[in-house]
């Protein structure tokens, strides 16, 4: 038998991870993420899936964003039958952002149908929010640092990630050769979540690339942003903070949380409007050994913003005037109450859009740190007047350097490192350097490029 790999995601872009193994008939998905960004991309949630999805045994999931968890709804739907691995905090995340997810489409559609602006008639879902609770059924938690058999000559383990809570690293024992996925790897050092579990040996690894030609800035985040709040509600402006609702929301109002407890941050209000982060922020107090947080401080630093319940508050919220802080999903603006937030004050030269962390080509969040003139929401043109930022040094993945930091506690270089998940210049970048400084072989596989694994 030939144990192989095939790339169906997350190859020439860090979205929608998806790495199958095969051998003998015998088929496991390492994550099943959804593509965002580019329209290309997009196109390629709604095309066949590359081999019959009731033929995989099983699906293992690094974390629950979107973009390798996203597609989980579709793949149970069209018939795959199998267990679905992962941490027990990647299994509760999943709970809330996949039937978000779902409802989300259900409701853009809805809202395309009623305005007229979507090429289609009807705009159809992806999925539905009832797809997503079907999928849920399947998630069977694993915990971390424990060797779980899941078939003849097939075992895996879970390691910390560090990126989002139940962030992991996963260990594959497939058939005499032991792969290594990274997943997303946090930041090392990071002020709440935990850094990233060192792997002493893989026969074969693939590691993210979603920085890996770029340094975080080493500017104090607490210091930019408290910069950024004075300068905006001087003018008389909001700060508009697309944030992501698992790992960025959090990390935000700890730093808010931090300026306020300094005496530096004034009255400003700050409004958290996400139904989904807020259930997140309870998702990390419940799960301590994520994180460095005690619950304690996690209560106390949550506690900053004004929670908004529903549509008719965060109407409200956009329509009010007054000097403020409004982080709501989704990061990269590609969807949810933020996007409303935005058409209301991008328009606004006093008011400024802050985004805090990476931005995906093809997606809102990139074309305004690129300098747009205008964008689309909706199916209307909104000019660009507010202030546009970015607390890059906020991002929950790491750095080329925490990167190659990571790759040094190898005790071996593994047979071939594959470089995935990230833009094809980061990516070749990061290839280019583990092989000049580690000497290690390295390949960039291109999207639906199969590889043997002898």
């Amino acid at each position: 038998m030939t144990r192989k790999i095939t790339f169906l995601g997350g190859a020439g872009t860090v979205t929608g991870s998806k790495y199958l193994l095969s051998s003998g008939g015998r088929r496991i998905l390492v994550d099943c993420g959804l593509f965002q960004g580019l329209k290309q991309l997009r196109l390629r949630n709604w095309a066949k899936f590359p081999v019959p999805p009731g033929s995989i045994d099983a699906v293992i999931l690094t974390h629950a964003h979107l973009d390798h968890s996203g597609y989980l709804p579709a793949l149970v739907r069209d018939g795959f039958k199998g267990p679905v691995y992962a941490s027990h905090g990647t299994q509760e995340v999943c709970g809330i952002i996949l039937p978000d997810s779902g409802m989300l489409q259900e409701r853009d559609a809805e809202f395309a149908n009623k305005h007229r602006f979507s090429k289609h008639s009807p705009a159809l879902p992806l999925y539905t929010a009832d797809d997503a609770d079907k999928s849920l059924k399947h998630i069977d938690p694993i915990p971390f640092d424990r060797r779980r058999e899941i078939g003849p000559d097939i075992a895996i383990t879970l390691r910390r990630g560090g990126h989002i809570l139940g962030a992991s690293i996963v260990e594959v024992d497939f058939e005499g050769r032991k792969l290594v996925f990274s997943g997303d790897l946090g930041q090392f050092g990071d002020p709440m979540m935990v850094d990233p579990t060192l792997i002493e040996h893989a026969d074969y690894l693939v590691v993210e690339s979603t920085y890996g030609n770029r340094k975080h800035d080493s500017l104090d985040p607490e210091a930019v942003l408290l910069r950024i709040i004075k300068d905006t509600t001087e003018r008389g402006g909001t700060i508009v903070v697309p944030a992501f609702a698992v790992g960025r929301a959090q990390t935000l109002l700890f730093h808010l949380n931090r300026l306020r407890k300094a005496g530096k941050l004034g009255q400003v209000p700050v409004f958290l409007d996400s139904p989904m982060a807020t259930d997140a922020t309870d998702l990390l107090t419940a799960h301590p050994e994520d994180h460095r947080l005690t619950a304690e401080e996690c209560r106390a630093a949550f506690s900053i913003a004004r929670i908004v319940r529903n549509p008719t508050e965060s109407k409200a919220l956009t329509a009010d005037p007054m000097p403020k802080i409004i982080i709501s999903a989704s990061g990269m603006a590609t969807g949810g109450r933020v996007l409303h937030h935005i058409k209301h004050y991008v328009v606004d030269p006093n008011s400024t859009i802050l985004f805090a962390g990476f931005q995906a080509a093809g997606t809102r969040g990139a074309a305004m740190l690129a300098g747009a003139e205008s964008i689309k929401i909706h199916g209307s043109y909104f000019p660009v007047k507010a202030h546009v930022e970015n607390l890059s040094m906020l991002s929950a993945h790491a750095d080329a350097d925490g990167i190659m930091r990571w790759l040094k506690g190898f005790r071996r270089a593994p047979v071939l490192t594959f470089v995935t998940h990230g833009e094809p210049t980061a990516s070749d970048a990061l290839r280019h350097r583990i092989e000049e400084e580690l000497g290690w072989r390295c390949v960039v596989p291109d999207h639906m490029q199969r590889a043997t694994l002898d």
